[in-house]
């Protein structure tokens, strides 16, 4: 069976095509899944680099959906010719968070998705979405699911509020669509006029271009007649942390999702406790999370942004693509 995988210390000439045997038959309680999607994630992109390093001979990919091939004894709630997806965190069922590592993130501490079939328990994956293909429901794993735990499960989104998001990756674009059909205002900051401007014909209702107006959260804050937002989606960490603090209201909730401008930095600490906002870190969600993110999907009102897609020989020009930030969305992988 052929694998792509990633050799020790990592980076992108480090991918390479292997054979190894074919996982087999499920057993009781594991399905068999022939794999046909992922989507990256900026997680896959710092194993694949070798800045978040991983076992030698690791198979990529965290997000992984497909069809079902077999059904293990005592398996019930799938059967053969179902589309599933997978789940970031398969040990994280359900409840509050219990896992703060990456030891059982396909991709990262088990091997992942860049593969053509894979043999899991039942509870590693969910259904997907109705009229979803495999890239579209891969999309949901990581991103899709961040964004919906950070501004339903946990922000409590509700109609009327206002929500900043940072950028128009994958993550962003989906608290986008997710606000947006929740009856939610949304604002939306980028460096590309183009993007921002795909971002308003999406519902985007106030955009900012953070190169042309650095100090972004005062204008924020500015247009919402000073009051401020309900919930900031932040991707970008402690060079941007400051900013989204004087954008966010007093009572608000900043979830903290995203390292892109560096792993550790200062906190201003004075104004965050001025502002009583919550500031939260959060890892993706649990498999339940997805469930009920599968059954809002279902409704019919969101499809992901796949921005281009690749074949899984092309993994390497994938990633390629993602580093170069011009994505809108998601990057897919199909095969």
């Amino acid at each position: 069976m052929e694998v792509i995988a990633l050799q020790s210390p990592g980076g992108l000439d480090r991918l390479r095509v292997e054979d190894r045997a074919d996982p087999g038959q499920p057993g009781p309680g594991e399905i068999r899944v022939a794999l046909h999607g992922s989507s990256l994630n900026y997680h896959d992109l710092g194993i694949v680099l070798g800045k978040m390093p991983s076992a030698d001979g690791r198979v990529p990919l965290a997000d992984g959906a497909g069809v079902v091939e077999a059904v293990g004894q005592g398996v019930t709630e799938f059967a053969t010719g179902d589309l599933v997806v997978s789940c970031f965190f398969p040990e994280w069922q359900d409840g509050t968070p219990t896992i703060g590592d990456f030891s059982g993130t396909p991709g990262d501490g088990i091997d992942g998705f860049a593969q053509a079939a894979v043999v899991r328990p039942a509870t590693a994956f969910t259904h997907a979405p109705k009229g979803f293909d495999a890239v579209e429901a891969a999309a949901i794993t990581t991103a899709g699911l961040t964004a919906w735990r950070a501004l339903v499960v946990d922000g409590k989104l509700k109609a009327g509020d206002t929500v900043l998001l940072l950028g128009t990756g994958g993550v962003s674009i989906w608290a986008l669509q997710i606000a947006k059909a929740m009856g939610a205002t949304v604002i939306i900051t980028s460096s590309s006029g183009d993007k921002l401007e795909r971002a308003r014909s999406m519902g985007a209702d106030f955009t900012v271009n953070y190169r042309e107006q650095q100090d972004w959260g005062r204008a924020v804050r500015d247009w919402t007649g000073g009051r401020g937002v309900d919930h900031i989606v932040e991707v970008g960490g402690p060079g941007t942390l400051a900013q989204s603090i004087e954008a966010v209201r007093v009572g608000g909730h900043i979830s903290l999702i995203g390292v892109l401008t560096g792993a550790s930095g200062e906190v201003p600490t004075a104004a965050l406790m001025g502002r009583q906002a919550r500031l939260q870190g959060l890892i993706v969600g649990s498999r339940r999370e997805q469930q009920d993110f599968v059954r809002a999907l279902d409704m019919g009102t969101i499809r992901p942004v796949i921005d281009r897609r690749f074949a899984l020989d092309q993994l390497a020009d994938a990633f390629r693509f993602q580093m170069n930030g011009e994505h809108f969305g998601k990057v897919g992988i199909e095969w």
